[in-house]
């Protein structure tokens, strides 16, 4: 079980980061993105998208819920629990996204959800001065 911590001084230093990760998904993986209003989540999420290999735009799902990024090596699912409301996990068919034998699903407030599989990635974003501060968890292993 590895765990890291790094400094993201901008916006582009957090994106890069989730780029990072995100050249490591592999399908069924899932990301666990934890941290308050701003603190960089949808910014970390984006990142993984590019790094999967989506080269569209990345928004947050807050009102969507979910939305899906197609076209490069890896299916992006990336969901958004912070507006959910009881019955609508279940609605957004979890098991199947984590299934897809193409994609990787990221979901920010996974707080909001349910029990999560023990194999997973944990991105926890804070705000510190000078930036961000970014500790993943990978218990993929």
């Amino acid at each position: 079980m590895e765990t890291e911590a790094f400094l993201a001084q901008t916006e582009e230093d957090t994106a890069a980061l989730g780029r990072r990760v995100g050249r490591r998904l592999r399908a069924g993986d899932l990301v666990l993105l934890y941290g308050e209003l701003g603190a960089g989540k949808t910014v970390f999420a984006r990142g993984l998208a590019w790094g999967a290999g989506f080269r569209g735009r990345v928004a947050s799902p807050t009102f969507a819920l979910a939305h899906v990024y197609r076209g490069g090596r890896l299916t992006l699912h990336h969901l958004d629990l912070y507006r959910l409301k009881t019955g609508e996990l279940a609605e957004l068919g979890l098991d199947e996204l984590l299934a897809d034998p193409r994609g990787a699903v990221a979901v920010e407030w996974p707080e909001a959800g349910r029990p999560w599989p023990d194999r997973r990635i944990e991105a926890r974003l804070s705000h510190v001065r000078g930036g961000r501060r970014i500790v993943l968890r990978d218990r993929r292993a």
